[in-house]
């Protein structure tokens, strides 16, 4: 065998091997964009209540958000192969089970399992491409891997939107299972295995406080629109959130070989990226959660047509996001960053604007002023978090950009979806005034009741509910956006004092 024939099969095995992480990276994407759609319908037909539309969503990213850290030092210490397997097998049952249920609970419990095989997954195909490709066909393999999470967020969005228009919402998660099969069928054929020969010690106390921070402070954010924020119950659940962050810190600070050191937050460059990651992937996935609702509840387009809705966002993001770089290395991130989040916030008072009847016109102008400043900011704070530290803590950059993409999107489902819930019940409190007990307790609880034939039998009463109930839905998400809007603008000007200039930074 020829030197040339060594080379073109070794070529042809890391472009498999990376076909089939870019894969099981797009399983994981598409599992939450591609549920934004599904929503509708899935509260109509399973009298999902707001909150629990909420949780659904959110109890995939809480527990993904927090295990991706610990994940990947499961997958250096046991392998990388056996452990994307193992997520991908998790994440496709659960799935599965998923079709089979219309129960809310059942439901949240299958999401939360399937983070738990998602938090295997994502880390570790970032693991294989680094362990797989020579240094010279690294940065390309990575390039594709940043390309598939993006383009997996579409896939779920679009793939989502084709099955419910001829199947139910629990088609969604079929899309699921064929993906995650494919996936695994790829890797248990063409993925080596690979091993840290000098793993570090297993953090199982950090990782079981990350997770008790992120879900704690989550749980009070959902809730407290429900039961009240002075509730027992919602208190106690920020208390135990806080409580476990500063748990995390002293013990990261204490331990020998930690998670993740606190001390590299010193670093600027390092906060500025990670600070803008998971602000903006907390406006994105916030944004998702309320307008495909709002374009479905509302405005009434069909799964497809919410999906098609958005294609301004992609269509100007994913180009601009290829030459950002080139524009950072140019003017700088600590310039490119704030500029980029600014559009973004500008964007969501845009489309914060919207009324019952949509002027499509002026929520696309949002849509491209937001994905300007996501395309103009996003790649060159994931370059500022990875160029920030040495070669030898790489893995550390690339979980903490996982790490905050993920509690980013968790805290913006939570938080917009929270303001949302609690603007909606207010509205609505004198507009059931004198309804059946029964009707009145479903409208609060979520638009989607409202649209039931429970309400059509109302005649005249049901109409004026159904109009109230899409007047306090646009209230809310307005107030939501707004809020989202002012935390992006502020942020902006944090990462501009943050961020180190060129020559301090070494850019």
């Amino acid at each position: 065998m020829t030197t040339h024939d060594t080379r073109e099969g070794a070529r042809v095995r890391t472009g498999l091997v990376l076909a089939v992480v870019s894969l099981a990276l797009m399983t994981v994407v598409s599992a939450v964009s591609g549920l934004n759609v599904a929503l509708p319908d899935l509260a109509r037909e399973t009298g999902a209540t707001q909150t629990e539309i909420t949780w659904i969503v959110d109890a995939y990213t809480v527990v993904f958000a927090g295990l991706l850290l610990f994940a990947g030092a499961l997958g250096d210490r046991f392998g990388r192969r056996e452990l994307l397997a193992g997520g991908l097998a998790v994440f496709g049952i659960a799935a599965g089970l998923g079709m089979l249920t219309s129960d809310p609970t059942q439901l949240i419990a299958l999401r939360a399992l399937m983070g738990v095989g998602a938090a295997a997954i994502m880390p570790t195909t970032l693991s294989i491409i680094t362990t797989s490709f020579p240094v010279e066909q690294r940065g390309k393999a990575i390039g594709v891997w940043v390309g598939m999470a993006g383009g997996g967020a579409v896939l779920g969005l679009f793939g989502s939107g084709i099955l419910l228009e001829f199947y139910s919402w629990s088609s969604f998660f079929g899309l699921n299972v064929a993906l995650a099969s494919l996936a695994l069928l790829g890797t248990l054929v063409v993925v080596p295995s690979s091993v840290d020969e000098n793993p570090p010690r297993l953090d199982l106390v950090g990782a079981l406080l990350s997770l008790i921070a992120v879900a704690g402070t989550v749980f009070g954010i959902i809730e407290g629109s429900e039961r009240g924020w002075g509730d027992a119950l919602t208190l106690g659940g920020l208390g135990i959130g806080v409580l476990g962050l500063v748990g995390f810190v002293v013990w990261e600070l204490l331990v020998s070989q930690p998670m993740l050191d606190p001390r590299l937050f010193r670093n600027r460059s390092f906060s500025a990226g990670s600070l803008t990651v998971m602000v903006q992937f907390f406006a994105t996935f916030g944004l998702f959660f309320v307008v495909i609702q709002y374009l479905q509840f509302v405005v009434g387009r069909s799964p497809l047509e919410a999906a098609v809705a958005l294609l301004p966002l992609p269509v100007v993001m994913i180009p601009l996001a290829r030459n950002a770089p080139r524009i950072a290395h140019k003017v700088g991130f600590r310039r490119l960053a704030p500029l980029g989040l600014l559009f973004t916030a500008g964007g969501l008072v845009v489309v914060s604007q919207v009324g019952i009847d949509l002027t499509y016109w002026s929520f696309a102008v949002g849509l491209v002023l937001f994905a300007l400043g996501m395309g103009l900011a996003g790649t060159p704070a994931t370059t500022a978090i990875t160029e920030s530290l040495p070669e030898s803590k790489q893995g550390v950059a690339s979980a903490v950009n996982d790490t905050a993409r993920e509690l980013g999107s968790a805290f913006g489902i939570a938080i917009l979806g929270s303001v949302l819930n609690q603007q909606y019940r207010d509205t609505m409190a004198d507009a059931v005034h004198g309804l059946p007990p029964a009707v009145a307790e479903g409208a609060e609880s979520s638009i989607a009741f409202t649209q039931s034939p429970h309400v059509q039998e109302l005649g005249a009463a049901g109409q004026q509910l159904v109009s109230a109930a899409q007047h306090a839905f646009v209230d809310g998400i307005g107030a939501a956006l707004l809020i989202a809007a002012a935390i992006v603008a502020v942020t902006a000007v944090v990462v501009a004092f943050l961020a180190p200039t060129q020559q301090d930074s070494g850019v």
